[in-house]
């Protein structure tokens, strides 16, 4: 696959720290995010923002803005495209190659890298370690 066809998901907290704790990337994530000219595509799944909003409610995550405030400011990056969660994308998340964790939006996250032919950039080792999708950190 050329890098023009290249495609990336951001799993939420790459998504999140890009905006907020970029010291907490890697320096290939980082390097990657940053140069458009490899990839032709970021991708972002619905449920990242529903993440980010738990986060924030648990207290796990705080923020100087407000929440849709933020969302709304930290979707707006060059070739980036939120992919809704479709009902082919919610069903392949329940029939995911096992073994795989019981996550359901790392599920979500998976059957849309899959579905959408993408490589997902995370430092979730469970993710990383998963031969059934492509990732990088």
């Amino acid at each position: 696959m050329g890098i023009l066809q290249m495609k990336y998901l951001l799993d939420t907290h790459t998504w999140i720290w890009w905006h907020i704790r970029p010291q907490n990337l890697s320096d290939k994530v980082t390097s990657l995010i940053g140069d458009t000219s490899r990839y032709s595509e970021l991708l972002l799944s619905a449920i990242s923002p529903w993440e980010f909003s738990k986060l924030v409610e648990e207290g796990r995550l705080g923020i100087s803005h407000d929440p849709e405030g933020w969302i709304n400011s930290a979707l707006d990056m060059p070739k980036l495209r939120l992919v809704s969660l479709s009902p082919v994308i919610a069903y392949r998340s329940t029939i995911l190659p096992q073994p795989f964790h019981n996550d359901p939006a790392d599920q979500i996250i998976v059957a849309t890298a899959r579905e959408e032919n993408a490589v997902i950039l995370s430092k979730d080792e469970r993710i990383l370690s998963y031969e059934h999708v492509q990732s990088l950190w």
